[in-house]
């Protein structure tokens, strides 16, 4: 049977949601491994912090360990979190991470780390072009590199899961709502994302490898810098109402996209 996904709910029902959720934080498929690309701050962050708290061995990676107090210190207070230094836009250096967890199963692999490039960098007539390189790289490169490197491992686990974090920015179907037009490069990556993940969810079928995008909704991070609007929600919010979602999907859901609020993402 498909895997049954909360339907659309109103923000009292998403408060409620969250209420329920944070009362009870064990989900839905058990205990397992997880490893999360760029887990030194925001959602990154409070999935990691999510995923230890419910006993999970989490893999937590981020490109400047060094720099990273909030996850050393995490790290710390959690026995069962793991820091290990990745770039997700250099190669090399998945492929150098891949073999150093060789033999090591991972039920899911959420695809978390990316830029937005910067507003000043994507107006028209003053586009830097060598910032949208990075865009492209960190967000849409990053995660075919990671699932292609880590395909083995996912497939050696119980659960078989690949995560993408994609965003509504990367939606066609939605754009003409958006009046701001200095993104242009982070709403190109996620509509390639989506477009990548589910080549990849078609490719990894039949390794048993469930593939899915997912919004974390309007998130309230430095990531958005000082935008303030009423519908965002705090990067705890969205980690508790995404986890119960990536713990239900099956391959009946391989290659869908999701909201953080569990019904379909149109894009």
């Amino acid at each position: 049977m498909p895997a049954k996904i909360p339907r659309r709910t109103t923000l009292v029902g998403m408060a409620a949601t969250f209420s329920t959720l944070a009362a009870k934080p064990v989900y839905a498929q058990g205990m397992g491994t997880v490893l999360i690309t760029g887990a030194s701050r925001g959602i990154g962050f409070e999935f990691a912090k999510r995923y230890a708290e419910t006993g999970w061995t989490v893999i937590a990676t981020a490109r400047d360990p060094a720099m990273a107090e909030p996850l050393k210190a995490l790290a710390k207070a959690h026995k069962n979190i793991r820091i290990e230094k990745l770039d997700v836009s250099d190669v090399k250096a998945v492929d150098a991470l891949a073999e150093k967890l060789k033999g090591t199963a991972i039920d899911v692999l959420i695809n978390n780390a990316g830029i937005s490039g910067g507003s000043q960098n994507q107006k028209v007539g003053a586009i830097k072009y060598e910032v949208f390189d990075d865009v492209m790289h960190t967000n849409v490169l990053g995660p075919i590199k990671m699932a292609e490197a880590f395909a083995p491992h996912v497939a050696a686990s119980t659960q078989k899961k690949i995560i993408s974090i994609s965003s509504t920015e990367g939606s066609l179907a939605g754009i003409s709502a958006r009046p701001d037009v200095n993104s242009i490069f982070y709403r190109a990556s996620k509509s390639a994302l989506n477009m990548a993940m589910i080549n990849m969810a078609k490719a990894l079928k039949d390794k048993g490898i469930i593939v899915i995008m997912l919004s974390p909704g309007l998130v309230q991070t430095d990531f958005v810098g000082d935008l303030r609007l009423p519908i965002m929600i705090s990067a705890e919010q969205s980690v508790a109402m995404t986890m119960p979602i990536i713990a239900r999907v099956t391959m009946d859901d391989t290659g869908k996209y999701f909201r953080h609020t569990g019904d379909l993402a149109a894009w």
